[in-house]
This record gives C-alpha cells, sequence and structure tokens, in this order.
C-alpha cells in the first residue's frame, strides 16, 4: 500500500537548521564581568537595561542580584554573590568559578554603555520574533471570540508598547543643554511671524495672550452645549493647517516652520459633517444651507474654490468613535511616523474609554484618560488640544461665565491641564430671553441683544506658563466662524 505524498514528505529526515534567536553572549559576559569589576559599570546601562533582557537565564540571575546589591549600597563582587546564586554546575565550572572568570576576563568599564546596548537591542528583536510568532499563530487558529481587528489592535499595541518602552536615550541631562534648548525656542519666537514661541492659533488676541500653542502642553477647551466649542477648535486647526510650511533639513527630514500638521479625532461628529463646517467658514456660506442644498449658483462656485484650496492641506481627521486612550495615542504615533504631526485635537474627551473593558468609576476613568493625554503630549512633543463638557450646575448660577469647578470629573482635568480655556458666548442665553414684542421688556432686551451680538469669550481659567483673563473674539453663527474682534469695538478711551 503507498503511502501518501504528504505523509512520506514527513518521515524524510530533517535537514533544515533551526533558527536560534539573536543573542550575544560575549556581550552580556563582558557586561557581567565589568560590573564584578567596578560597580559604576552598572549606572552606565541601569536606566534601560533589566534582567529579562539577557539571553541567558543564569546572566538573568546574575544581573538581578548584582542590581539588588549595587541598588542597596552593597558591593556586589563574585564573593558577594555567591551566597545568592547556590552552586550549581555551569558547564563543568562551579558558580564561583564562573563568577571570578566573569571578572578576571572583563577588560574596562568604558565599554559598559555599548555592551548594554548590544543586550538590549537584541533582546527587542527577540520581542519582536515572539509579536511576530503569535500574530501568525492567532491567525491561524482564530479563535472565535477574537476578530482580526482585534487581533491586529493588540498586536500594534504590543508593537507601540516595546517602542516606547525601555528607550536608552532619556534620564537626567546637564542644565546647560536645557538652556541651550530654551534659548534655540527664543530665537525661533523671535523670527517667527508674531514673535510666538509656539504655534499661532491665527486669532491673534488668543495668541498674544497664550504666546501660541505650545510644545507638549495639554490644553482643555471646555463649555456648554451650543456654545462653540467645536467651531473655535476646527478653526483654529484650520487656521494651522492651511499656514502650514515645511523645510527639510540636510538630514532629510522635513521640520515644520510655520503653521502645522494637524490630527483632528472627532469621536462625535463624522469627517463630513467636520468638512461642511470648515467649508462653510471659508466659503462664507451657511452650513444649514450647504446640507440643504439651498443655494444660488454663485454659492456653489464659492464652494467649490473653498474645497480646491483645502485639497493640499496637511489635516488629518480620524471619525472612529468609542475609542479607548491606548488606541488613541497608537493611532497618533502612527500619523506622526507616516505624515507627520505638530497639532493633535481630540472633541471630546468623555466619548473616550478607558484601557478597562468597564469601569465603575467613571472619574478614576477620566483620570486615566487625562494623564495618559498629557503623557502623550510630551512623548510626541506636539499639544494636545482636548474638548470636555461642562457640568450643569452652570445654569443654575445668574452669573453663566465657567469656571473650572464646573469640568466634569473635574479633579484630574484641571489637575493634568497646562491650559484650561471656557468659550462663552452670552448671546446665546440672552437670546433665550426673548420676551414678547412691543412691551418694555423686549426693548431692554433688544439693546442688550445689540449688546452681545457676535460676541464670544474665551477664558482662561488655567495657564501654568502665563496670565489668565479673557480674551474677546467674534463669532459668527451662520458659518460658526471664530476670528479676531474688530478693532472699532475695542478703542480705548480717549482722554483730552
Amino acid at each position: 500500500m503507498a503511502l501518501p505524498n504528504a505523509l512520506v514528505a514527513n518521515l524524510q529526515p530533517v535537514t533544515q537548521e533551526f533558527r536560534v534567536a539573536p543573542h550575544n553572549i560575549d556581550a552580556e559576559q563582558a557586561l557581567l564581568g565589568a560590573i564584578l569589576v567596578n560597580n559604576d559599570a552598572y549606572y552606565r546601562i541601569s536606566d534601560f537595561l533589566l534582567a529579562e533582557h539577557f539571553m541567558e537565564d543564569v546572566h538573568r540571575r546574575i544581573f538581578e542580584v548584582a542590581a539588588s546589591l549595587i541598588k542597596g549600597g552593597k558591593l556586589a563582587t563574585p564573593i558577594t554573590l555567591k551566597t545568592y546564586l547556590g552552586d550549581a554546575d555551569l558547564g563543568g565550572q562551579t558558580v564561583m568559578q564562573y563568577l571570578a572568570r566573569l571578572a578576571a576576563e572583563a577588560t574596562t568599564v568604558i565599554n559598559a554603555g555599548d555592551y548594554g546596548r548590544t543586550i538590549y537591542d537584541l533582546a527587542i528583536r527577540r520581542r519582536l520574533i515572539t509579536i511576530g510568532e503569535d500574530l501568525v499563530n492567532g491567525a491561524y487558529e482564530a479563535p472565535v471570540e477574537s476578530s482580526p481587528r482585534d487581533q491586529i489592535e493588540g498586536t500594534e499595541r504590543r508593537l507601540y508598547e516595546l517602542a516606547e518602552s525601555g528607550k536608552y536615550d532619556g534620564g537626567f541631562q546637564k542644565f546647560s543643554e536645557a538652556l541651550t534648548t530654551a534659548v534655540d525656542m527664543a530665537a525661533k519666537a523671535y523670527q517667527r511671524e508674531g514673535k510666538l514661541s509656539g504655534i499661532a492659533t491665527g486669532l491673534s488676541d488668543l495668541d498674544a495672550k497664550m504666546g501660541g500653542l505650545q510644545p507638549s502642553d495639554l490644553i482643555i477647551l471646555a463649555g456648554r452645549p451650543a456654545m462653540g466649542k467645536t467651531s473655535l477648535v476646527t478653526n483654529i486647526a484650520f487656521n494651522i493647517a492651511k499656514a502650514y510650511q515645511g523645510e527639510k533639513g540636510a538630514d532629510g527630514i522635513t521640520k515644520t516652520v510655520n503653521g502645522g500638521i494637524v490630527g483632528f479625532f472627532s469621536l462625535e461628529m463624522s469627517a463630513e459633517q467636520l468638512a461642511t463646517r470648515i467649508i462653510a467658514e471659508q466659503s462664507g456660506v451657511p452650513s444649514y444651507k450647504i446640507r440643504r442644498g439651498d443655494i444660488r449658483p454663485e454659492d456653489f462656485y464659492k464652494i467649490t474654490d473653498a474645497a480646491r484650496d483645502m485639497q493640499t492641506i496637511p489635516f488629518y481627521i480620524d471619525q472612529t468613535g468609542g475609542i479607548s486612550i491606548a488606541q488613541l495615542a497608537a493611532r497618533a504615533r502612527r500619523l506622526k511616523r507616516q505624515k507627520g504631526l505638530d497639532l493633535l485635537i481630540v472633541d471630546y474627551l468623555q466619548l473616550l474609554s478607558g484601557s478597562g473593558k468597564r469601569s465603575d468609576n467613571r472619574v478614576q476613568e477620566m483620570t486615566e484618560i487625562t494623564t495618559g493625554m498629557k503623557a502623550l503630549a510630551k512623548e510626541l512633543a506636539v499639544p494636545i488640544i482636548g474638548l470636555s463638557q461642562l457640568s450643569r450646575q452652570v445654569e443654575n448660577r445668574e452669573d453663566k461665565r465657567p469656571q473650572l469647578s464646573d469640568l466634569r470629573e473635574s479633579g484630574s482635568i484641571e489637575q493634568d491641564a497646562d491650559v484650561v480655556m471656557f468659550v462663552f458666548r452670552e448671546e446665546y442665553y440672552v437670546n433665550n430671553k426673548k420676551p414678547r414684542e412691543g412691551t418694555e421688556e423686549f426693548f431692554a432686551w433688544e439693546a442688550e441683544m445689540n449688546r452681545v451680538h457676535g460676541k464670544a469669550e474665551v477664558i482662561l481659567g488655567k495657564q501654568r506658563h502665563g496670565p489668565t483673563g479673557t480674551v474677546e473674539l467674534q463669532f459668527d453663527a451662520n458659518i460658526t466662524r471664530f476670528s479676531n474682534l474688530a478693532q472699532s469695538d475695542r478703542i480705548p478711551d480717549q482722554h483730552m
């Protein structure tokens, strides 16, 4: 009886060699020997290298014990380590003989950092292999409870965690380096149009108060519904993207000279709704007319001209709803790596979720979200604007201007934010109090409406690096456009 071809193939002798995971035993031995000879070598690699990065189990244990002794202020030598490592046969050598050999063959501590980086890089490559194997095995097994999308997001999360953990280019830096960075920032601000250290929003009064949007800042923009939070942040985002200018350096990397590349997480509105708002703002045709198709031929030409002008601006929208802070961070990192990123916007915070599947404590979940947002701003070195709702207690006060205490789950938001801004339009509240026409109250109301019509306030409730206060802006509700308040509205009193 003939055997099937596949079975015959399985019975053939295996000649293919198994590939060994990348490692460098010599580097591991050299580093451990350097540490045993001079414990100061440990501090050259202690901020990024862990015991788990070693390939050999015995090396992991030696490093772990040595690190524990050194951190405890004790001496790590072959003699002191022997007590904690016991005795075993290491290829015909005792533990004591092996430790003595490591110390005897150590050359210098100068190369300890290089050895540590080699060990770390090889460990990362082994982790990459593991992640790749898990990805392949998971795709083959295809468990019912796990969709391909879950697997992609899980793998992406593991890759980013691997990329961001244990970087060996961090740690303390000399104060002189920080001084140089600060002076460079001041020089760029002096040379930049508008003399701003941060990214110009296009709203000059707001820029003057804030110095532009500062890198690594978490900026919270809050307000009650219908105040114009999304409109304001959309105006700012478009102004920055439209002003973008990049310059390729000698290293081939394009650096932003003016404006910026904008990433916009629209968790509530669709990308089409957001685009409609921007087209209305730029064309001057009200968005409600665009949605209804109630436009004249000349309006249509304005819309197409505005859309044509916006084709090339670096403005990227993610309209996925219900994502977690971890997913948001992964997508933001990907955008910066692939396209670049100078400003990130999240509309709005309360629609994000934490890392857990469910949370019984929303305040705790918001703490995780705002802490994650601040960490992301620092990591990517870009300002992040997060929109936030306000509690209903604003409506119970005579003066409806918001305060820091009005922030929903305010503890973590107020604590983690570098800047907290509130958008407030008194016109909205006055308009809702309209009395019957022809009455005495109506004429008083009409005078009040004329005073507040088309005006908005941006209240800086907190600014870690600058003053608080109020900035007045012009607001056109028909096209949802915020702009600088006309100078004629702010002429100071003339004194004879």
